[in-house]
């Protein structure tokens, strides 16, 4: 890893609270304080910057041990980017549902630094705290194929954000590439620069390791699941590295339960203010950067500040809708809750490595998005699934790929063109064309639930042998604790297509 060359000139630096401290090659010197050390500040003994941006008093104790030649130029001008989030937390449930979470969804965020050690790293000790499990390949062989085996695709949603030196460093397109199984299952890759601070609001657990963007998430009250944490590398007297003694860590094997009964104990049982004293420590300004910041600015270039406009940061912008994008083939596992009422139980796993846990049902099967990188599964798929506008020229109308699917796939028991995020068009074996729609929320929005599991609870009700006539008043579908009362509507096939 390179670092940039030094700066030349008047110019500020900044530096972020939870910065770590590197290990050092040199067992007999103190390791170096990453952005606060001597080679990152002076040039032949002297400061290079004019300021040096400080977020917190902490800050210039430690700057003042590593380094007391720029003690000087230390200025304390609070924190920007954390300024920026705390704006934002009342657009929390808007960024949720630009990534496709609804209420009863939760939403994990991936989140690695820039390190050998960190989450996406590639070079681990093996040594954990308390219990000594063997993680010497690192988290992420282990955490990517169970987050797909565990973590039911309607009930969990998952983003990844990599440090931008990890997108930049080994290049977008082998980053794709090694998470290409993870992504066709459903993960999202926020991109490297924009977004990640949307996504880290909106999250409901972040699995991280000793990045700020895990500093921040803890000091917006967020649980934290911490799924590498390098202790020998850290500065003990760092925020981060009191975060790493604070919040729980991530046991791959042993009896400490599976990846998702980790992950919800440490949401049910978190507490808001558990990391209230690291937050203290993020800024001692909170909400006052963009004024700290352009006077600082204007004092360096020497003319009078503006006092007519007040100092202001760009607000977050609200992201484009992105829900989960699947093209993995889905195990679903339904259940009949009742046999009056239609009333169906969906657990879907969407291209599990490993067989999820038993949970029980009466029935499994296959759906298959049509788009599949597995274009095998296609022939033994029940269900298989295409996501298109119901006036899109190369698929539509619903009507017509559906009977196409149905005839060009002779063990297809459903075919599924889904059109809005609340509803689709399905078609049976027989030639049958329905419409499902999902009623919405109590306040008006449509369900986020992705209306594909809404075909799956209709498979699994006729594969059972029940009358389609009794889903004439709707079918019930439950998705972990979620019920989603969806309309099953006769629709007209005049359109000409032939039947399955």
């Amino acid at each position: 890893m390179s670092r940039p060359s030094k700066p030349r000139g008047r110019v500020a630096s900044a530096h972020s609270a939870s910065a770590p401290r590197l290990r050092h090659p040199t067992a007999h010197r103190p390791p170096p304080v990453f952005g606060l050390s001597p080679d990152w500040l002076l040039e032949d003994g002297r400061p290079v910057a004019a300021a040096t941006v400080l977020s917190h008093p902490e800050q210039l104790e430690r700057l003042g041990s590593a380094c007391p030649e720029a003690v000087p130029t230390a200025v304390l001008a609070g924190d920007p980017c954390y300024d920026r989030l705390l704006a934002a937390l009342p657009q929390r449930a808007a960024f949720r549902r630009a990534l496709g979470v609804g209420p009863e969804q939760r939403l994990v965020v991936l989140s690695s630094t820039w390190s050998p050690r960190s989450l996406f790293g590639d070079s681990h000790d093996g040594t954990i705290p308390e219990g000594g499990d063997d993680t010497a390949a690192g988290p992420l062989p282990w955490l990517l194929p169970r987050i797909a085996s565990e973590l039911p695709a309607d009930e969990y949603r998952t983003v990844a954000v990599l440090h931008p030196n990890i997108w930049y460093g080994h290049g977008p397109g082998q980053l794709r590439a090694w998470l290409e199984r993870a992504r066709r299952a459903g993960l999202t890759l926020i991109p490297p620069l924009e977004g990640w601070r949307q996504a880290l609001i909106a999250a409901d657990c972040v699995l991280g390791d000793h990045g700020s963007v895990t500093f921040y998430a803890a000091s917006l009250g967020t649980p934290v699941l911490l799924a590498a944490f390098p202790d020998g590398d850290l500065d003990p007297g760092s925020p981060v590295a009191a975060l790493g003694r604070a919040a729980p860590r991530l046991r791959p094997y042993g009896s400490h339960g599976s990846l998702r009964a980790q992950i919800d104990h440490v949401v049910d049982a978190h507490e808001r203010d558990r990391y209230a004293a690291l937050a203290a420590q993020t800024s001692s300004s909170p909400g006052e950067s963009a004024g700290l910041l352009r006077g600082l600015f204007y004092g360096l270039i020497g003319i009078p500040e503006p006092a007519r406009h007040a100092a202001r940061l760009d607000p977050l912008p609200l992201p484009p809708y992105e829900p989960a994008e699947r093209t993995a083939p889905v195990r679903v596992l339904t259940q009949l809750v009742d046999t009056g009422p239609p009333e169906v139980a969906v657990t879907r796993y969407a291209g599990p490595v490993h067989e999820p846990e038993d949970t029980g049902p009466e029935a499994a099967h296959l759906a298959v998005p049509e788009d599949t990188a597995d274009t095998g599964q296609l022939s033994t798929a029940d269900v298989i699934v295409r996501t298109a506008a119901e006036d899109d020229p190369r698929m539509g109308p619903p009507a017509a790929w559906t009977a196409d699917v149905l005839a060009r796939h002779p063990y297809c028991a459903l075919a599924v063109y889904v059109t809005g995020v609340d509803r689709c068009t399905v078609r049976i074996r027989g030639g049958t064309l329905l419409r499902l729609t999902a009623a919405p929320y109590g306040d008006g929005r449509a369900r986020l639930c992705d209306p594909a599991a809404y075909a799956s609870a209709l498979h699994a009700w006729l594969a059972a042998g029940k009358p389609l006539e009794d889903t004439a008043h709707g079918i019930t579908v439950r998705t972990g604790a979620a019920r989603h009362r969806v309309t099953v509507e006769r629709l007209r096939t005049d359109d000409g297509a032939p039947r399955g």
